[in-house]
């Protein structure tokens, strides 16, 4: 089915009241507005050498991009297209990369989108919960994914266009799974003992309500994610990520908007803030 490229940004995307001046001198290239992340935002655990306020910390749980754009411009009003001293940039995960980046191109007029899923290239023979952005290539006519957190670093040659394998959104990696493709035991949240299954379920949920503009935090939950999480779905939820992964991989927006309306899968209003 023909994709329908939607251009109009998101409630966690808008940049509605950010200073012209600071967007002002974005580049034009998707590639090279997906590069200003890195001089914006840091991971936590490159913060902890720096000897930030704790507060500061309390950054990475910002969900929309407008007050993720506050607290930079708090830290340092220059604008945007110039990075940051790592101690001026604001505290966030890979979602803040991704969700930034995507923000930012479509202000430019550029259909992106946030994904979320695992990366398989920061620990061999594993897939590590993380996100991404895609970006629409007019002239390939297809999405072009991107990792916004590593480009231009030694982690991967091509992080400007991702290859097949590489990034598995969650609806990828369980329809993997369920076809006996993958290990679900090695796919999973770094650094912690987050990993199996249910990783993978979440990760699909997050990525339907993504690919609807409501792009969460890694770590928030919804639905059924808590019984999953505590191993105590079974075969209808399952069923149910089926459906997820299968709307998801078709990328018609109205199958995806139809199927996120729906009980178990939609954010809560509350929880969008």
């Amino acid at each position: 089915m023909a994709t329908t490229i939607n251009y109009v940004t998101g409630q966690l995307t808008s940049l509605a009241g950010v200073p012209s001046s600071a967007l002002e001198r974005l580049p034009g290239d998707p590639v090279d507005i997906c590069r200003l992340a890195a001089g914006l935002v840091i991971q936590p655990s490159d913060a902890k050498g720096l000897s930030l306020p704790a507060e500061r910390f309390a950054e990475n749980q910002l969900r929309p991009v407008g007050r993720l754009i506050d607290a930079v411009l708090a830290l340092d009003p220059t604008p945007l297209d110039v990075a940051r001293e790592p101690d001026r940039r604001v505290i966030g995960t890979c979602r803040h990369f991704a969700v930034l980046s995507c923000a930012l191109l479509r202000y430019r007029g550029v259909a992106a989108r946030a994904r979320c899923g695992f990366a398989t290239y920061f620990q061999p023979g594993r897939g590590v919960d993380h996100w991404i952005t895609e970006y629409w290539h007019d002239n390939d006519g297809r999405w072009a994914r991107v990792d916004p957190e590593i480009l231009g670093g030694s982690v991967l040659v091509r992080a400007e266009d991702l290859a097949a394998g590489d990034f598995l959104t969650g609806g990828e990696a369980w329809t993997a799974f369920r076809a006996g493709h993958l290990d679900a035991a090695h796919f999973g949240v770094y650094g912690t003992g987050n990993w199996g299954p249910a990783e993978i379920r979440g990760n699909a949920i997050r990525d339907l309500a993504a690919l609807n503009k409501v792009e969460m935090l890694p770590w928030d939950e919804w639905g059924r994610m808590g019984e999953s999480y505590r191993g105590e779905t079974g075969a209808d939820y399952d069923g149910l990520i089926d459906m997820v992964a299968a709307t998801c991989a078709s990328d018609a927006p109205t199958a995806v908007a139809d199927l996120y309306a729906s009980a178990d899968l939609q954010v809560p209003t509350e929880l969008i803030a």
